[in-house]
């Protein structure tokens, strides 16, 4: 597929975050990228104002389009079912999987993303600071697999709001094809015995380290 034609479902997943909507989910709305996206936002049973900051979005954008993700078994993983149901319903074959806190810093950036992957490349990790954002990419949606699991995650302390944050690692967003979507989110879930923590996160460390030449940085103004 020529890059210029390439359009993209963005999916997140949100919790009693009515206030990050207001402020954040418009910039998602509103980039200048002329192949097309869509924003996927599912609500996961929400007990704040979220599904009705939704409702008064969708009116204004178009390219908006929320579900919701009834109330869950205890024995599943909560944010695994909601972004299964954010990609069955992706209309688009590349797929941006993100938070609503990771705002946009520009109105380009998904013209910026999409001229600097590549179709080869099965997946892509995001990750935001200061100058912009480092695009790395994995010719094998596998070889992320390290990156994704919880043994990376649980290198620093994350907590969204009252609920601890353990779907992300270190990247803020993940860029792949549709058809391998599902095979990602097993990782969600996974876990690794103790023994291994310790090898698994030098792995990341050591892959980080040597593997900066083939990572993009993309600066915004």
């Amino acid at each position: 597929m020529n890059k210029k034609e390439r359009s993209f479902s963005i999916v997140m997943t949100v919790y009693d975050q009515a206030p990050e909507l207001k402020e954040n989910l418009p910039l998602f709305l509103t980039q200048e990228y002329e192949p097309g996206y869509e924003v996927i936002v599912v609500d996961e049973t929400s007990t704040d104002e979220t599904s009705d900051v939704l409702k008064l979005l969708k009116n204004d954008y178009p390219n908006l389009y929320n579900t919701f993700l009834p109330k869950p078994n205890r024995l599943i993983v909560r944010k695994k079912m909601a972004f299964s149901i954010g990609i069955k319903a992706a209309k688009y074959d590349w797929l941006i999987m993100t938070k609503i806190r990771n705002k946009p810093m520009a109105s380009d950036i998904l013209k910026a993303i999409a001229e600097a992957t590549d179709d080869d490349t099965q997946l892509t990790l995001g990750y935001m600071n200061k100058k912009g954002i480092r695009l790395q990419p994995f010719a094998d949606f596998q070889d992320a697999r390290y990156h994704i699991l919880k043994a990376e995650r649980k290198l620093r302390i994350v907590r969204d709001r009252k609920r601890m944050g353990y779907t992300w690692g270190r990247y803020d967003f993940i860029i792949i094809r549709k058809d391998l979507a599902h095979d990602v989110l097993k990782y969600f879930e996974e876990k690794i015995p103790n023994s291994s923590l310790l090898c698994v996160r030098l792995r990341i460390f050591w892959k980080n380290l040597f593997g900066r030449s083939s990572t993009t940085q993309l600066y915004v103004q």
